[in-house]
């Protein structure tokens, strides 16, 4: 039996990869995970107990750890998917972000190269390392155009800097040494599990509640949502079909405004949730000071991926941006236990860097 190691398999993306390869795959799969504020083993509860899968606690730097898992599992191939992700919190303390993403996803190249030359030839050949990204490594669009897997990279926080520098690591330890490494670049997931630091869970969960629903600037911020599934699915193909050292952009064909966004989440609320006494959801709509450098639109064209792999997306996002709030609806005990006495859901980045 095959082993997949998956870094950072606790979180939102990893913890729906992990669930969906166990579904669809006969692998054994291996999750490593520091398990921080944003990862947590009830987004595994799901496959906790099937016998494929094994959790591992742990640093993605921590190369002795990581050598010993990759060589006693016999580790077929590592999807990398660890990773700080918060662009607010990247603003207040960038440091944490360089830590983890750039000397982790080093030490854990590092590691993974060791491993990978001391295989016979036959399964070096047959090993992948799958890197996971973002599109916000490319910068900002204008009003029109997509980013491509040619465009120049331009990030403008300190989290999209941090995934740069990750990005170009992978590649050069493909050129390099000849490791073989796949990377993709994704736009904003969103779907059930969704710690509520992101756009959507959160503006969920603060109308259910009769919270503000803080809207940064002007709200005409343009973003491309890919349903985290349908971003799970891309991610098997590439790496069962992926070309070694090329790099696919992944994403959902769906540009909304973040107004637009918590407008829809707003009636859809108003909805399902009939009965709460503060309907209209959207009265609670504040608009608060921009974020930092925030980038005004994304747009990805995901035509290789399409054209190469076979691969796109199955959701429409108003029938999954309603199935996500009517998830956080019902898993009210969900977001207690992974937020609670921990994340309070108040306002982040707002320019003061901590280090």
């Amino acid at each position: 039996m095959s082993t997949i190691l998956v870094t950072g398999g606790a979180g939102f993306i990893g913890s729906c990869f992990v669930r969906s390869w166990i579904r669809q795959e006969a692998s054994q799969v291996i999750v490593l995970d520091k398990l921080t504020y944003a990862g947590n083993l009830d987004s595994l509860q799901p496959i906790a107990d099937n016998s494929r899968f094994i959790f591992q606690a742990g640093d993605i730097a921590d190369s002795e750890l990581v050598e010993r898992i990759l060589s006693n599992h016999k580790v077929t191939s590592v999807v990398h998917l660890a990773a700080e992700s918060h662009v607010d919190r990247s603003i207040d303390g960038p440091a944490e972000f360089i830590q983890t993403n750039v000397v982790g996803t080093f030490r854990l190249l590092t590691s993974v190269l060791n491993y990978w030359q001391s295989l016979p030839d036959a399964d070096r050949a047959n090993f992948r390392f799958l890197h996971v990204s973002t599109d916000e490594v490319y910068g900002s669009l204008g009003p029109s155009g997509k980013f491509t897997e040619t465009t120049p990279y331009s990030p403008n926080s300190p989290y999209a800097a941090s995934k740069a520098s990750a990005d170009h690591f992978v590649r050069a330890y493909h050129a390099t040494y000849g490791l073989p490494t796949l990377i993709t670049n994704c736009s904003n997931n969103y779907g059930p599990y969704q710690f509520p630091e992101k756009l959507i869970p959160l503006m969920i969960l603060n109308a259910i509640e009769g919270k503000p629903l803080p809207v940064y600037g002007d709200g005409a911020h343009v973003r491309d949502w890919l349903h985290v599934e349908d971003h799970c699915d891309a991610l098997r193909m590439v790496l069962d079909q992926g070309k070694v050292g090329e790099v696919y952009n992944i994403g959902g064909n769906s540009e909304r405004t973040n107004l637009q966004i918590v407008n829809a989440i707003c009636s859809i609320v108003d909805e399902i949730c009939p009965r709460l006494p503060h309907i209209p959801c959207s009265s609670l709509v504040a608009h608060v000071s921009d974020r930092p450098g925030h980038d005004r639109r994304y747009a990805i064209d995901s035509r290789k991926i399409a054209l190469e792999l076979g691969w796109r997306p199955r959701h429409e996002f108003e029938t999954g941006l309603r199935s996500t709030v009517q998830w956080y609806v019902e898993n009210g005990d969900w977001v207690e236990r992974v937020s609670r006495g921990i994340y309070q859901r108040k306002r982040l980045g707002t320019g003061f860097a901590n280090g």
